[in-house]
């Protein structure tokens, strides 16, 4: 496939453990309240009832999908939500001053340490936090649980992970808690599991299960919380009774619509077909192998989703392979999204003992269980030319890593930093002005030449190459700097300014910013 062709290609999205785009049938649900059934659940005329028949037709499809009572699911903004409020129950009932003994996965979203330690000190518990070790494979160590759960108050299990998409032995989990007395409290984080695995929640004994609506193509802001019959319940939010009381606040009634449409396609079989999945991961598995030598993978197949891939590259580091794939329209990450802006290893392949070098190189590829072979075929050929140019260009990037820029000064860059919606404006008040892409011959290849802004003239100088380039600086013109993302060109300018450069701004968020063709 050449590049030519690869850009004539729309994105091709391979981070669905991040998001999902809207399924179309979601879209429908959600603005059929929007503008038919757009009353208040709550009010009692012809139009509340309409809004609450919409509610209540969510709720049951949810139900028939995860197999649990109706009345126990709660609607909420998503899976922090859920398991901030599954916390807090689940403490609520301990007594301040004994130790609290709380297990939770040490592969774990950080949500659920975060809301441990955090409720743990407003309702003044004493804690003691212990993280169930993980293998190699990134599962679960039943003898280590068998040995600490005596006691213990609450334990904490994913279903699935979301970087690795390892499946959690929930069955073996829940009969070490159910040969407990008394019998701890068990939190599961269902988030990756939804729609993916087939899971009796009912039958399986877990007390608080989160589910977030964004992560199965309804919209970012929805979610459910199911809570076993029995479990002790303390409401995060208190106000005008909705939700039974346990969850106040008008309800996000479109959100909620439209998880009931995305609950009502995965019943009808409408997406999420096991052998077709597996297929597309094999694929995708092969493609990565034949595009990077000497690849590791570090989640094997057989353990794991069959929508997601972590790999890693040893040798090339995390960021490097991103630009490279972001170049070419592929839109994969390191990890989790929640996580993406820090520096650290990520915490999930450190504490199944990979190693940091490998942890630093790992990539997340997730797909959605609504992707089609055009989608798989897309991938994989991108993914070949991925394969090529970090081949072809390994130089290029080597010498980039070797530009020697002091850590960028948040507040310069900031400051000075131009918005799409801002260019026309800035360009009247700086002509002439002149526009500087500062990304690499690889990247202009793979992602087109430096586009013309509102008639600028615009010159291409590699940031590989700056001492080449700096010294001819056109002190005469307004510079506006740009790169793929921003974060180059951010740095940059923080440079520049700190030695005096004063005509330099640059584009903030980078090309990626600026409008895209659908």
């Amino acid at each position: 496939m050449s590049t030519t062709a690869a850009l004539a290609c729309n994105e091709i999205y391979l981070d669905a453990n991040a998001t999902t785009a809207l399924l179309p049938a979601a879209q429908v649900a959600m603005l059929r309240t929007l503008t038919d059934n757009y009353g208040n659940p709550g009010s009692p005329h012809g139009a509340g009832i309409r809004a609450r028949l919409e509610l209540e037709r969510a709720r049951n499809a949810a139900a028939a999908v995860l197999r649990v009572p109706a009345g126990q699911l709660i609607f909420n903004s998503g899976a922090t939500e859920g398991i901030q409020t599954a916390v807090l129950s689940a403490l609520h009932t301990q007594q301040a001053g004994s130790p609290v003994r709380v297990l939770y996965g040490s592969t774990e979203h950080k949500a659920v340490p975060e809301a441990l330690a955090h409720w743990g000190e407003l309702l003044g518990l004493n804690l003691e936090l212990l993280a169930i070790p993980v293998d190699s494979v990134g599962r679960h160590d039943l003898d280590w649980l068998a040995r600490h759960a005596a006691g213990a108050a609450l334990i904490c299990t994913m279903a699935a992970n979301n970087e690795t998409g390892v499946i959690t032995d929930l069955a073996g989990i829940g009969t070490i808690i159910a040969a407990q007395t008394p019998r701890p409290l068990w939190l599961v984080d269902g988030v990756q599991a939804f729609g993916k695995l087939d899971i009796d929640w009912l039958a399986l004994g877990a007390d608080y299960v989160p589910l977030s609506g964004h992560k199965l193509h309804a919209p970012k802001g929805s979610g459910i919380l199911y809570v076993r019959d029995g479990a002790p319940f303390t409401r995060l939010l208190a106000g005008g009774g909705q939700e039974g009381n346990a969850r106040c606040g008008t309800e996000n009634l479109p959100g909620i619509a439209a998880i009931g449409a995305v609950c009502e396609a995965l019943a009808a079989g409408e997406f999420g077909d096991p052998a077709r999945l597996l297929a597309a991961n094999a694929r995708l598995r092969a493609a990565v192998s034949s595009a990077f030598p000497g690849v590791v993978f570090n989640s094997p197949a057989q353990h794991c989703l069959p929508t997601t891939i972590n790999f890693s590259v040893p040798g090339v580091p995390s960021k490097r392979l991103l630009e490279v794939f972001d170049a070419l329209g592929l839109r994969l990450s390191a990890g989790s999204a929640c996580s993406s802006k820090t520096a650290k290893p990520s915490h999930v392949l450190m504490a199944m003992g990979l190693g940091e070098e490998r942890a630093t190189s790992a990539i997340r590829l997730s797909i959605s269980p609504w992707c089609d072979a055009t989608d798989i075929d897309a991938a994989v050929a991108r993914l070949q030319l991925c394969g090529s140019i970090l081949e072809s260009q390994a130089a290029a990037m080597a010498a980039l890593e070797q530009v020697a820029l002091p850590e960028e000064d948040q507040e310069l860059s900031d400051r000075y930093a131009i918005t799409a919606s801002q260019l026309p404006d800035w360009r009247a008040r700086h002509a002439p002005a002149l526009f500087i892409d500062i990304r690499e011959p690889w990247e202009q290849a793979a992602s087109g030449i430096c586009p013309t802004l509102d008639g600028m003239a615009s010159e291409q100088h590699p940031l590989s190459q700056l001492a080449q380039w700096l010294p001819q600086w056109p002190h005469q013109h307004s510079v506006l700097l740009a790169c793929r993302s921003g974060r180059r060109s951010g740095q940059l300018l923080s440079h520049l300014r700190q030695q005096g450069y004063e005509n330099v701004w640059h584009l903030a968020e980078g090309l990626a910013g600026l409008p895209q063709p659908r």
